[in-house]
């Protein structure tokens, strides 16, 4: 009988094992244009990273750059936002979960621009990057640097 309670149990904890892993990680909202194929590439990255991505296409997306407290200097094609995080352009998916874990005072990550070989860029050649921690007033600190 115990025998039995115990492989019940057992079986019941490994049918919550991907219920408590899909709940531990939130949703990714992003806003970008509806023609930009690299913002729908950073998607798939994101999902295949196990991330949930609700897209919406946007007219501006600077708007919600502006919103989120991102200045335009930093400004990518698309932009998203995490548990009250700003992400701007090709934010690797490595660095999101470290930014969630760690949870610096600031107001996101941003990579400016859109060099080739970050996440939804890829492509024949591989262009050395930074991912920028973005603080209150704009000020930055580089968080990641990808050679």
């Amino acid at each position: 009988m115990l025998l039995r309670f115990l492989t019940q149990a057992g079986f019941a904890a490994l049918l919550a094992l991907p219920l408590a892993a899909s709940a531990a990680q939130p949703v990714i909202e992003v806003y970008k244009a509806a023609t930009c194929g690299c913002c729908k590439e950073w998607v798939k990255h994101l999902e295949a990273n196990g991330f949930k991505v609700k897209a919406q296409d946007v007219e501006n997306t600077s708007d919600y750059r502006e919103k989120f407290g991102i200045p335009n200097e930093y400004g990518s094609c698309h932009t998203g936002r995490v548990n009250g995080y700003a992400l701007e352009g090709h934010v690797p998916a490595s660095e999101i979960k470290r930014l969630l874990s760690e949870k610096p005072k600031a107001r996101g990550l941003a990579v400016p621009g859109m060099p080739m070989g970050s996440p939804g860029m890829e492509g024949p050649r591989k262009d050395a990057y930074d991912v920028l921690l973005v603080k209150d007033g704009g000020k930055t600190s580089v968080y990641k640097r990808y050679q």
